[in-house]
């Protein structure tokens, strides 16, 4: 008798959610993670097909869960927003974040730095960005044809995917949203929408002590026996 031995089956790769790897290394880097990320999700709050997000595991390649990165920020134009654990791109139609920023930290090295321009050009990134806030550099590369080329000049560049637009002539980085207004942090935000508040607040009440003031008046017309119906 023959025994028909079966063939092993394919054991199923796992995409870990994690690297191990902390957000940020510093408070000045988080910050500034935090505010593009939010603001970019912002500028595209009411298109449901733009994915934004911050430090998320992007696998391009179905089957190897070590060909992996995960960008500061990343943006996937066409893409549902949603929550995931990663961004598994053979699951997402095939579409490769079209727009990645890094911002540095002290901890990153050159080579680590080269490796991610390399994998960002060989997995179809479109734009990809680079700021050292401590240096105050912005560092740009734009697809041509089949590669990322540096952008230069990068001052006032305005960024075909996102029309935002990227100023360094100051202290620091400014970023401006196709409105022309300024990417602001979630403390100026709030800053603003509480003076805004307070502006309606003192235009209510100056509107209620001007119908005060008419009633008052409009009583002392009628007991003078003027009727102000007729004026």
């Amino acid at each position: 008798m023959v025994t028909q031995l079966q063939s092993p089956q394919k054991s199923e790769v796992i995409y870990p959610d994690s690297d191990g790897l902390p957000m940020s290394d510093n408070t000045k880097q988080f910050r500034w993670i935090v505010v593009i990320q939010q603001n970019i999700e912002w500028l595209f709050a009411n298109d449901p097909n733009v994915f934004v997000a911050g430090d998320l595991l992007w696998y391009p390649v179905e089957g190897n869960n070590l060909i992996r990165q995960a960008p500061d920020i990343m943006v996937a134009i066409g893409r549902p927003k949603s929550d995931r654990g990663s961004y598994m791109q053979w699951k997402e139609d095939n579409i490769a974040p079209q727009v990645v920023f890094e911002i540095l930290s002290p901890g990153n090295t050159q080579t680590e730095m080269n490796k991610k321009l390399l994998f960002y050009d060989r997995y179809g990134v479109e734009e990809y960005y680079i700021y050292n806030p401590d240096k105050h550099d912005l560092s740009g590369w734009m697809r041509s044809e089949s590669r990322l080329d540096v952008i230069d000049p990068i001052d006032n560049w305005v960024s075909p995917r996102l029309g935002i637009k990227f100023d360094i002539s100051g202290e620091e980085l400014q970023i401006y949203r196709p409105d022309t207004e300024k990417f602001a942090s979630y403390v100026e935000i709030q800053r603003r929408l509480q003076n805004a508040e307070a502006m309606v607040q003192q235009e209510r009440q100056r509107a209620e002590e001007a119908e005060a003031r008419a009633q008052k008046l409009a009583a002392k017309l009628r007991s003078a026996g003027i009727e102000i119906d007729n004026l």
